[in-house]
């Protein structure tokens, strides 16, 4: 099967967990490609059979281009220790999401990175995600997942390997589920 994971990453957390759940995919022989959301088009998800979509949380939710910009300025701020991801301030996932276009019956999921805390003082983006996507027509195989990262701006230990296992796990379900073809 194949799959395409789309994420946004500001500080680099969210690029790390695409990678590991893409590593947890591919460890259940999936064809997986991998890509910012600074370099995804909608024709990328024509022709796969799961699409993954995260991204960090914001503000309670996915980013705005406001917040990609106040999280530019922290980055440039002298001692932040914050290295910003390359096309971190160009469109977000929004933007591509509001683009996607029909996508009935594919198999989605949704993941998102948070700081530590309970989600209803945190926020999560993986849920404003996952009602885009089923907007779209894709159905979610698994509930949405949040890694958690510190007020450091850290991933909190276990956190990518949790994530290769959400990616195998999501295998599974993807492949219970299975393609939904047209015709």
């Amino acid at each position: 099967m194949r799959a395409l994971i789309v994420y946004e990453s500001l500080y680099g957390n969210t690029h790390i967990i695409a990678n590991c759940i893409a590593d947890g995919l591919r460890d259940k022989a999936f064809d997986v490609t991998a890509v910012p959301v600074s370099r995804a088009t909608a024709e990328m998800a024509d022709e796969v059979d799961l699409i993954v979509v995260g991204g960090p949380t914001h503000m309670h939710s996915m980013t705005t281009s406001s917040s990609r910009r106040m999280g530019a300025e922290a980055a440039g701020k002298p001692g932040s220790g914050l290295t910003l991801e390359p096309g971190a301030v160009g469109p977000g996932l929004r933007e591509w999401l509001d683009g996607l276009g029909a996508r009935h019956g594919v198999a989605a999921a949704t993941f998102d990175t948070r700081l530590e805390g309970l989600a209803m003082l945190t926020g999560r983006a993986s849920t404003g995600i996952a009602h885009r996507l089923r907007r779209h027509g894709c159905r979610q195989v698994v509930p949405a997942e949040s890694f958690l990262v510190s007020k450091k701006n850290a991933l909190l230990g276990g956190e990518a390997d949790r994530a290769r296992a959400w990616g195998a796990a999501l295998a599974f379900a993807a492949s219970a589920a299975g393609p939904v073809r047209s015709g």
